[in-house]
């Protein structure tokens, strides 16, 4: 007979994200490193009591951080991930209402930048007892709507917990999405206020101790041997350098690329320090905001190796910066890849 813990479902999510941990390269970083929040109806009962009642003693306790906006708590969760180089976020929990949908704005910030936050706010009644609750957005084609369903366009990942049974799967896939480089962006946990209070006989398994191993995909190679290819068949090459560079720590691996093999770096608003602003190989932004240097050899390159960006419209100016170029894309996600007829296989270096 397994061991159980009998919590609510607030308990046993605060205590579950104290025991997430990151590691990569051989180091540890906390996963869910604190928890902003502005409580009122809808969480102030579930997710605030479970956090107040955490005691000294605790293992992993969550720390609690005070906020007096929404969006500025989303933002500030996105801003410590950046700076954490996505190995370490913050938990982010608002009432139902508009302090849920106070929350889109930050949450479309991180997942369009591939930044990693977790949004936790306060949800309907599930037994819709009480319904219509305060503030609450009542659609005639359904009662299972609420101002959170605003979330799931901008959200990597988006789950209603409606049972404690859930709660487990849940979480699980959450974690899974704020811990891959590739997918990751803002994800959604909707808490119907009274689950929040329910309690459960959970299993001591869930509250164990978990490591996220964070990869580093080794390259195909046939497609670095093709990479190499097109980089000696080039007379004019330019590296963009994109966030993807610091994320991933290459930022002195670029710097010995670059002045080993002579190849210019622009870099883009996410990969800004990518390389050191005074290094011989550096020139600058690129695209709408860039430097005429950096836009200059952009548009005479015969070769762009894109390093951790996604091209935005910014980066291209609109698509119209690079006139006579192929393009090489180094990148972890596919998507971004693939972009401008690069060679897709080319994802697996950072």
């Amino acid at each position: 007979m397994r061991n159980t813990t009998r919590l609510t479902v607030a308990q046993a999510l605060v205590r579950f994200l104290g025991r997430q941990w990151t590691e990569r390269d051989g180091v540890e970083h906390r996963l869910i490193a604190g928890c902003l929040g502005v409580f009122g109806h809808g969480n102030v009962a579930g997710i605030g009591q479970a956090l107040a009642e955490q005691g000294a003693g605790t293992r992993d306790p969550l720390p609690y951080y005070s906020a007096r906006n929404e969006q500025a708590m989303v933002h500030t969760a996105a801003g410590y991930a950046r700076q954490s180089c996505r190995l370490s976020t913050l938990a982010c929990t608002s009432s139902i209402g508009p302090g849920a949908t106070n929350m889109v704005t930050g949450a479309a910030l991180a997942t369009v930048n591939r930044l990693p936050v977790l949004l936790l706010p306060g949800d309907l009644f599930a037994t819709r007892a009480a319904s219509p609750v305060l503030q609450e957005l009542e659609d005639p084609r359904s009662y299972d709507v609420s101002v959170n369903d605003c979330l799931k366009p901008v959200s990597r990942f988006w789950d209603r917990v409606n049972r404690p049974e859930q709660l487990p799967a849940a979480l699980l896939g959450a974690m899974r999405v704020l811990t891959d480089p590739a997918e990751t962006g803002a994800v959604t946990l909707a808490l119907p206020q009274d689950v929040q209070a329910e309690t459960y006989d959970w299993p001591e398994e869930l509250f164990a101790r978990r490591v996220w191993h964070v990869a580093r995909p080794v390259p195909e190679p046939a497609a670095l041997a093709r990479a190499a290819g097109l980089l000696r068949g080039s007379r004019r090459p330019l590296i963009v350098a994109g966030g993807g560079v610091k994320y991933s720590g290459a930022c002195a691996e670029l710097a010995r690329f670059a002045v080993r093999h002579g190849v210019p770096v622009a870099e883009t608003q996410a990969g800004k320090g990518a390389l050191p602003y005074d290094h011989p190989c550096a020139v600058g932004a690129i695209g709408h905001t860039g430097t005429r240097a950096a836009d200059t050899l952009a548009r005479e390159a015969d070769l762009v190796i894109g390093i951790g960006t996604r091209y935005s419209d910014f980066t291209t100016a609109s698509r119209t910066l690079f006139h006579r170029a192929r393009f090489l894309n180094v990148n972890v996600a596919a998507f971004d890849a693939a972009k401008h007829a690069a060679e897709r296989d080319q994802r697996p270096y950072l």
